[in-house]
């Protein structure tokens, strides 16, 4: 925004606040009392795109078209309804009862007298002013163009204009990402700990020795062979695993979880925090963390040839691998060796792993590292039996590819990483996925309250919204696709398997993964449909998420009897409802701060590339165009109907189809297509793309394409 508008905004923003608005009444008319609207609370929540909803103890409503008003995300609100005909009732704020923004992250501008924060949360979708007799920015040596901490002083209304002081200066646009810091601001993600968390964490350390004594229950697991294996450039180090051949030719397998409550106590300040943010947020260039540094990266990590108090469960399996048994406990545990997947899979194929460490400085060190292949051998048989297993149960494993921008040492885009599956990447996977099912088994027999992670079957109408486009492209026979709308999984597992390695395998995959309702937390269990877990729960990541901490707590009174419940636990089983609803909001908070992240970086990427011709994938088709994924760098982009021709193209959405009426040529998910990257956006993540094929010279008017009904 020009200083010019945002002078004038400010100027009429300041006589706002001081004139009176009659309205326009007729003489002489009498205007019957119009009835009062019935009047609905509730909670604000304001998306980055301008829309929202508002959630009331009667349901949640959308929020109107210019219906927010005053509003801001968090508060509460008084609504009404109102409803147009053929649509559902939509909400329109009237009034704000309680704020919940008091601060906010924002780029100061000065124009003339007056100054201006225009905040970086797209969900603010208005400016605030510093009055001239404020002095803030200068005691906080603010210059024009800086980020600063606005602290609001007098909320917006229909009759004045919002009014903010500076708190402090965050830095200034040169020395800092600002579509990164956006991308913070508009999702909500707390930055900072309050003093009394650091605090507390700063108090915390471990005795070996002392612990040891005073906790009779824990069990001294420190000579059993465990190791860690985890992405090269992790820093904390949830779990660690070990495993054995036995006599009988079944195996025993260990898993080890960072033991974090421990530290975090119920109701702490660590805790209290914990409980706002839920997880850990893992953004493009760095991660924001749930618990300070001195728990996340030092006592609760599992870190190598240190001693570390852990939860662990202990699994017996027979030749086949199914589970005999699992005993949990309370232990103390030093993981020999730090292995990246890399590393694992190098060991695992018989090569020699660079920068492996297998003791720290013991004469037997051979002998460990000998030990160390033999067990990952172990655990890839485990891998592998432990698939087979839940394969016939009818478990669904979707086929996905993780991206991640390589960055360097100042932020910029270098480059693209995918991630595939390997063995190493499934044997940790498999190991937690059982030590997750036999916890929950537990709890759920004891009918112990926790947070269970429960996924629901897909509704018939989300599975058969693109089953005619798969039969249509040959990805599905109509036999497949009738068992799949009727739910069955492994109608879903054999639809998966049967397109790997075919043109149709990543659409197959984006279609029915697109149909899967999302896994929730909830305090009773309901199992776990695409696991095909009767019992589920998140146990091995204590350091990045809430819930495994409520699971933990949940453990270990079950193991000490739970018969004499202390005011804690009952404190946490009657606050289980709110904490898995919150739970379950920010986790999807964070996923979509991380994709917006990434997404930023890959159009910056993309925008010294402009020009570039790449092949990739039609995975979704809209009114509007063709999103498309790239075949190298799985970047995605629009290809706008625009810009597919000058003849009238109607929109199939039952077989997710464009087709040009004159020539019949048409697109449709699946299709291989060459593109031309014309344009990035790059504070939205966004990415044009033009067709290679098609000549474009001086276009005719864009011609609206017609929907099929």
């Amino acid at each position: 925004m020009s200083t010019s508008k945002i002078q004038k905004k400010c100027e009429r923003g300041i006589v706002a606040r001081k004139k009176v608005h009659n309205g326009n009444r007729k003489q002489g008319r009498v205007k019957r009392a119009r009835k009062s609207p019935k009047l609905l609370t509730g909670i604000l929540r304001v998306m980055r795109s301008g829309t929202g909803t508002v959630t009331t103890p009667e349901g949640t409503f959308a929020l109107a078209r210019h219906g927010l008003h005053e509003g801001m995300d968090g508060d509460e609100v008084q609504v009404s309804l109102a409803t147009a005909r053929g649509r559902e009732p939509q909400a329109i704020v009237r009034s704000v009862l309680t704020r919940a923004t008091s601060t906010f992250l924002g780029r100061y501008e000065t124009a003339g007298p007056l100054g201006a924060v225009i905040p970086l949360d797209a969900r603010i979708q208005r400016d605030f002013f510093v009055l001239p007799e404020d002095s803030s920015p200068k005691r906080c040596g603010v210059s024009h163009g800086d980020i600063v901490v606005a602290r609001i002083v007098e909320y917006p209304t229909r009759m004045s204009a919002a009014v903010v002081t500076l708190d402090r200066r965050v830095g200034s646009s040169d020395e800092l990402d600002m579509n990164i810091e956006a991308v913070i601001a508009s999702f909500g993600l707390a930055t900072e700990f309050p003093q009394s968390a650091l605090a507390e964490a700063s108090r915390l350390s471990l005795d070996s020795n002392t612990e040891l004594a005073d906790d009779a229950s824990r069990v001294d697991l420190r000579e059993a062979l465990c190791i860690t294996i985890d992405p090269s450039d992790a820093k904390d180090f949830d779990d660690a695993v070990g495993a054995r051949r036995l006599p009988d030719g079944g195996y025993e397998l260990d898993v080890h979880i960072a033991d974090v409550s421990r530290y975090v106590s119920w109701g702490s300040p660590i805790d209290l925090e914990a409980q706002v943010r839920t997880c850990s947020v893992y953004l493009v260039d760095r991660v924001i963390p749930m618990l300070p540094e001195q728990l996340c990266n030092n006592l609760c990590s599992l870190r190598p040839h240190e001693d570390r108090l852990t939860v662990s469960v202990r699994m017996r399996l027979d030749e086949k691998g199914a589970v005999c048994s699992a005993q949990a406990m309370n232990a103390m545990i030093r993981s020999a060796a730090r292995l990246s997947y890399e590393q694992a899979d190098d060991l695992l194929e018989g090569k020699q792993a660079q920068d492996v460490v297998v003791s720290d400085g013991a004469a037997d060190g051979e002998a460990q590292q000998s030990a160390l292949v033999e067990m990952l051998e172990v655990l890839d048989e485990i891998r592998a039996k432990r698939q087979k297993i839940r394969r016939e149960r009818g478990a669904i494993d979707f086929e996905t590819v993780e991206t991640r921008m390589l960055l360097d040492t100042n932020g910029h885009p270098t480059g693209v990483s995918v991630r595939r599956r390997t063995r190493a990447t499934d044997l940790i996977e498999e190991a937690m996925l059982l030590a997750n099912e036999s916890v929950a088994k537990m709890l759920a027999d004891a009918d112990s309250k926790t947070a269970y992670r429960v996924h629901e079957q897909p509704s018939p109408e989300a599975l058969r919204a693109g089953l005619s486009a798969l039969i249509a492209i040959g990805a599905l026979e109509a036999a497949e696709a009738a068992r799949i709308a009727n739910g069955d999984p492994r109608a879903i597992r054999e639809a998966i398997e049967k397109s790997r390695g075919t043109a149709y395998a990543r659409v197959v995959n984006a279609v029915l993964l697109r149909a899967q309702k999302r896994a929730i937390y909830l305090p009773v269990n309901q199992g776990h449909y695409a696991l095909g877990a009767t019992a589920y729960c998140h146990f091995t990541s204590p350091i990045r998420r809430y819930p495994d901490i409520l699971v933990h707590r949940a453990l270990k009174a079950l193991l000490a009897g739970e018969k004499n419940l202390g005011k804690g636990r009952l404190e946490q089983i009657k606050a289980l409802p709110q904490l898995c609803a919150t739970c379950s909001e920010r986790e999807r908070v964070a996923d979509s701060a991380a994709r917006a992240s990434q997404k930023i970086k890959m159009a910056e990427f993309y925008q010294s590339r402009i020009g570039e011709e790449a092949w990739g994938t039609i995975e979704s088709v809209e009114r509007f165009g063709l999103f498309i994924t790239l075949d190298t760098t799985y970047a995605e982009g629009l290809l706008h109907v625009r810009d597919l021709g000058q003849e009238w193209i109607r929109y199939d959405e039952e077989q997710f189809m464009l087709t040009e009426e004159a020539t019949g040529k048409r697109w449709r998910i699946g299709d291989r297509i060459k593109v031309k990257v014309s344009a990035v956006t790059i504070e939205r993540g966004q990415i044009d793309f033009l067709p290679v094929n098609m000549l474009h010279g001086k276009r005719l008017p864009v011609k609206r394409p017609s929907v099929k009904r």
